[in-house]
């Protein structure tokens, strides 16, 4: 049997090695590559096919939603599978609008990990029965969708950034943005979700589940 090329996008090397040790001790996939940030995964992707993505959405240099638009702009045909720490309700919905296969905690176990990626790998879709969920609220009640769903995909990075006390100096450096810019985002952050200082920020993320 031919394995399937996977592609490991992680920074962290303790994951990466994880993923590549379960990936060994299967007879139809097998770890290819691995890219520690955003850029090393675009070059990658760019240089040839691969049969699935695993991505992180906590990649330096590059947003995470921002990777999957880029790569599937690269490879409209590539899997993504994200495997991420943050939960369902932080992320999952956009990175499915992204381009995203599938998403999937790191607190899921091998079994479920292995599961999803060889449904994803093979054109399926994996989603768990938390963001079935999400993705069935946003389709059937648009209306009634939550004030966070307003923003964009870099106004909600940087709104988590700011719940998760981050100053704006901070913020900028990480996502290689001025602060002028960053302000910004903050300006229209807290006009979307109705807001008039961090500390409602703050109250809200705590209401919706996202830190």
């Amino acid at each position: 049997m031919n394995r399937l090329d996977v592609l490991l996008a992680d920074d962290h090397a303790i994951i990466r090695d994880g993923l590549r040790n379960i990936l060994e001790d299967t007879d139809d996939l097998r770890c290819a590559g691995e890219a520690a940030n955003g850029h090393a995964l675009l070059q990658m992707v760019r240089e040839r096919e691969w049969s699935l993505l695993i991505l992180d959405l906590s990649m330096p240099g590059r947003n995470g939603l921002e990777l999957i638009k880029l790569v599937k702009a690269e490879r409209p045909q590539l899997p993504i599978l994200v495997f991420t720490m943050h939960q369902e309700e932080q992320y999952a919905v956009r990175a499915m609008r992204a381009g995203a296969a599938g998403y999937l905690t790191k607190e899921a176990d091998g079994d479920v990990l292995l599961a999803a990626m060889r449904k994803v790998a093979r054109g399926g879709v994996y989603v768990s029965a938390k963001v079935a969920e999400l993705l069935a609220t946003e389709v059937a009640r648009p209306q009634h969708a939550p004030l966070h769903t307003l923003l964009s995909n870099r106004e909600f990075e940087v709104f988590r950034h700011i719940v998760n006390g981050r100053s704006l100096t901070d913020i900028a450096a990480e996502l290689s943005l001025s602060i002028k810019t960053v302000s910004t985002h903050k300006s229209h952050i807290l006009d979307k979700l109705q807001a008039a200082h961090d500390v409602d920020l703050v109250r809200y993320a705590l209401q919706h589940g996202l830190v």
